[in-house]
């Protein structure tokens, strides 16, 4: 292709006029004609693009090169869920219950009212697809009412009780995620349906015994008392420890498998439902066992 230059209407004219080729390489400045027909060719302008392009492509290189020497991008850079969202997320719910649960010992009065809001809340993010960090907080503070209300009432009747059940609750999850983490115990789904039925067959029972303790027609724990109630109990706590489990396993699996970073909070909240349910029936289970003296 020709030089656009060469074609160019000035360039005809100077030279059909005799005059000399105009400065070709710096700025104006004359040099050394090329031979005729053929055109000079701006050596200094392509060595400086040359190099420029050279030192171009060496950057380049040298960003790519640290890019794949650095460190990867870890889930929390990627929005991904965490092991650490898991347990800050879970150590929040712990603490907004203890909040709730210290207002409950004092106004004891709450209890009710923690218990229905609690149920309630309870229902709502069991069955939300995505999870509500602001409704599952109430949760933890509902139920935290009710625990504090429901631990004085206990307390009051069998001194030291409450601090037994605590003990017994921690040392429960710290067993059982022990033992999950070590991997000698894991869900299976099998054993998870048949924990699954026997849950539904013991929210029913305790509904009912509910019912006749309140209306009167039984007296104390119901249906509760006695050698029945201890075994009623035991069952129970397992199949709340057998619960804890499976929230571990929801977790691990969510971590593995890259779930977005806010369903933490719908593991966070399976674990705290399990942690209160765990406390509820080891608290009554000890007071059974103090009636039986």
């Amino acid at each position: 292709m020709a030089n656009p230059v060469m074609n160019s209407q000035n360039f005809q004219q100077q030279m059909h006029a005799g005059q000399q080729q105009p400065g070709w390489y710096q700025g104006g400045t004359q040099s050394a004609q090329a031979p005729y027909g053929q055109p000079p060719s701006p050596y200094g302008q392509a060595q400086a693009f040359g190099a420029g392009q050279a030192a171009q492509q060496h950057a380049h290189q040298q960003s790519m090169e640290d890019a794949f020497r650095g460190p990867a991008a870890g889930a929390e850079h990627t929005g991904r869920m965490t092991y650490n969202d898991i347990i800050g997320k879970t150590g929040l719910m712990l603490i907004l219950v203890i909040v709730g649960a210290a207002v409950g010992w004092a106004l004891p009065a709450l209890m009710a009212i923690g218990a229905i809001v609690g149920l309630v809340l309870g229902l709502v993010n069991s069955f939300k697809k995505n999870p509500s960090p602001a409704l599952i907080m109430l949760y933890a503070l509902a139920e935290g009412l009710f625990i504090g209300g429901i631990s004085r009432v206990f307390e009051s009747s069998y001194p030291g009780i409450v601090v037994q059940a605590v003990l017994g609750t921690f040392s429960v999850f710290a067993v059982m995620l022990a033992l999950y983490t070590s991997g000698k115990f894991r869900p299976t789904p099998k054993m998870t349906k048949i924990v699954m039925a026997a849950m539904l067959g013991y929210l029913l029972f305790s509904l009912i015994n509910m019912v006749l303790t309140w209306t009167g027609v039984l007296e104390g724990f119901g249906m509760r008392e006695g050698p029945l109630g201890l075994l009623i109990g035991a069952v129970a706590v397992l199949l709340a420890a057998y619960s804890l489990t499976m929230d571990f396993e929801m977790g691990a699996e969510g971590v593995k498998a890259g779930a977005p970073q806010k369903y933490s909070w719908t593991v966070a909240f399976g674990l705290t439902v399990t942690l209160v349910w765990l406390y509820v029936e080891i608290l009554r289970l000890l007071a059974i066992f103090r009636n039986n003296d």
